[in-house]
This record gives C-alpha cells, sequence and structure tokens, in this order.
C-alpha cells in the first residue's frame, strides 16, 4: 500500500446531512482529487491499470475524485477521504490470479454416471408394465 497523499488535492463544499444549522454556514464535505497521469509514485502500467480499473470514477481530465461528507467535521471528512481513495487504489492495482481449467477425474465421472443409471432404474421401476 503506497502511500502518495502529497499529491492528493482537497476541496470543501457545504454538506448536507446532520449538524441543523452549521450545514448552511460551514463547508465540512471534502472532495479529494488526484491526477493520475501526473503521479510519480506508480509506474506506467500500474497507472494503466488504475485508469482501467477505475474509468468510471476517472473525470475526462484525468482526475480520480471521491467525495466524503459522513462526518461533521472538515478534518474528520479529509482523513476518511485519504483513507479511502488510497483503498480504491490499492484495491485497483490487485491482479487476481487465472484459473486453471481441470478436468473431472475417473471417479467423479464414475460416481455421476451411477447415479444417473440409478435414478433412471427408479423412474423405470415406477411405469406400469403390460
Amino acid at each position: 500500500m503506497k502511500d502518495f497523499s502529497k499529491e492528493l488535492s482537497f476541496r470543501t463544499s457545504r454538506s448536507s446531512g446532520a449538524g441543523g444549522q452549521n450545514v448552511n454556514k460551514v463547508e465540512t464535505s471534502v472532495t479529494v482529487l488526484w491526477n493520475v497521469a501526473a503521479s510519480e509514485f506508480f509506474t506506467d502500467e500500474q497507472k494503466d491499470l488504475i485508469q482501467n480499473k477505475l474509468k468510471n470514477r476517472i473525470n475526462a481530465d484525468g482526475f480520480l475524485f471521491l467525495t466524503v461528507s459522513e462526518s461533521r467535521t472538515q478534518l474528520m471528512n479529509k482523513n476518511k477521504a485519504i483513507e479511502k481513495i488510497i483503498e480504491i487504489v490499492d484495491k485497483s492495482l490487485w491482479i487476481s490470479k487465472k484459473r486453471i481449467a481441470t478436468k473431472p477425474s475417473k471417479a467423479k465421472k464414475q460416481k455421476r454416471l451411477d447415479t444417473k443409471k440409478k435414478l433412471s432404474e427408479k423412474k423405470e421401476n415406477r411405469r406400469f408394465k403390460f
């Protein structure tokens, strides 16, 4: 997990929700912006991976953005935003293992055939014979 928080920029705005009259006066909502292409912490391959996996969160200018307004204070929202964006980028860098296709064993094939045979015999025995 790389800490690229030095490259992040922040914007504040008035948030909705709990806070009473304070909501109308104080800018507690925090939007964190990060320019993926200009990052010095990641290689070009990692940047491409981030841009492909998070393309729905990256705007036309190439900024990854995230808005947090969970808390009543700007500082807590800023800390949560940093944690979340680092977590999102970390998850996007994870590459899943390729699945190796395997064939069923002889015993499994035989068991499947045996159960099919038993079921067909059971159904055959239910029939009325003249």
